[in-house]
């Protein structure tokens, strides 16, 4: 990929007299574990479907577990576009792709804490988790990259070398290893893609006909293709086999370049999240049967388990909309 890279820095805290180094979990973190581990008793986001679940399938819950880093990230893009181009307007469009290593570094420091408390209480991985980016409440020019979770350990005696992390459910979870899968890690896959607005593009958005921006196709399909190219690449390294997506984001910004300052560059961040998984075997696993009894007005679980789907970032809209046919169905019933 071509183009420059965004550079990063991280924030740490303090620890008594000396300030913590970043390496290993933050002081807080430790002091909350050894409370927890002190206390015998666990935490969780799960509901009480998602706890049933992951016990049917050979895990208990051991306590919620988290990591955060807050990061710098330099915003560097390059159109790659000259003055000589701008001169030619049979100039083709094209696009420049950004690997962006400084979001990478903040997704890998965040997650490493997320396993490393999880390692800590004993767990082997963590299951939905949620990974959220958001501006620095004191200063937007920073970012903070934040995962929560609930840390899970196997009741046998076969262990993963090191803790998985994913951002299926309780009841995903459950699906994917008693159908011979497991998860192996939570991945973030970042591409920028950079195009001027050439000639050409000027006249087709301009143009008072129906015609297709090429530069602006261009730029979003790289983008997009980078990011997942990102994911792959991202788990062939872990030696998973696959990926589940759970969520997919693109936006796209207009700057004035920085090159010819009269003219504008379209910049579009293409940003996927999924969990990679790898089989443990091949034989199609025995069909398994959870009976769980509800209890109380189905139109109370309805709208409870509406609210758990907007309140995630990886909530599926056609499972939003089936939810509210059926309370719109139940009326005064519900």
């Amino acid at each position: 990929m071509a183009g420059g890279t965004g550079g990063a820095g991280a924030v740490g805290g303090a620890e008594g007299a000396g300030a913590w180094s970043g390496a290993g979990l933050p002081p807080a973190a430790r002091e909350r574990l050894a409370d927890a581990r002190q206390s015998g008793t666990w935490t969780s986001a799960l509901s009480t479907g998602a706890f049933a679940a992951v016990r049917s399938v050979g895990f208990e819950p051991v306590g919620q577990v988290m990591g955060s880093a807050v990061y710098q990230i330099w915003n560097v893009y390059d159109c790659g576009y000259s003055g000589t181009d701008l001169l030619n307007r049979s100039a083709p469009s094209r696009t420049v792709l950004h690997r962006l290593e400084g979001y990478d570094g903040a997704r890998r420091a965040a997650l490493g804490r997320l396993s490393a408390e999880c390692a800590a209480l004993g767990g082997d991985g963590v299951v939905s988790a949620e990974l959220t980016v958001a501006p620095f409440p004191t200063d937007p020019s920073y970012l903070e990259f934040k995962v929560i979770g609930t840390a899970v350990r196997a009741r046998g005696a076969v262990r993963p070398p090191r803790p998985f992390t994913c951002h299926l459910d309780g009841q995903g979870f459950a699906k994917l290893v008693s159908n011979g899968w497991v998860p192996v890690e939570l991945l973030v896959g970042m591409a920028r893609g950079v195009t001027h607005d050439n000639f050409l593009t000027t006249v087709q958005a301009s143009s008072w006909n129906n015609a297709e921006v090429d530069g602006w196709s261009e730029v979003v399909t790289e983008a997009r293709a980078a990011s997942r190219r990102g994911l792959e690449r991202q788990a062939r390294a872990r030696g998973a086999e696959g990926v589940i997506l759970a969520q997919g984001s693109l936006v796209v910004r207009e700057f004035s370049c920085w090159r010819l300052p009269d003219r504008r560059d379209h910049v579009a961040d293409s940003t996927m999240i999924g969990t990679s998984v790898a089989a443990f075997h091949r034989a199609p696993a025995e069909p398994r049967t959870l009976a769980v009894l509800p209890l109380g007005r189905r139109g109370d679980r309805l709208r409870a388990r509406l609210a758990a789907v907007e309140s995630s970032p990886y909530g599926d809209s056609l499972e939003r909309t089936r939810i509210v046919r059926e309370l719109r169905d139940l009326g005064e019933q519900g």
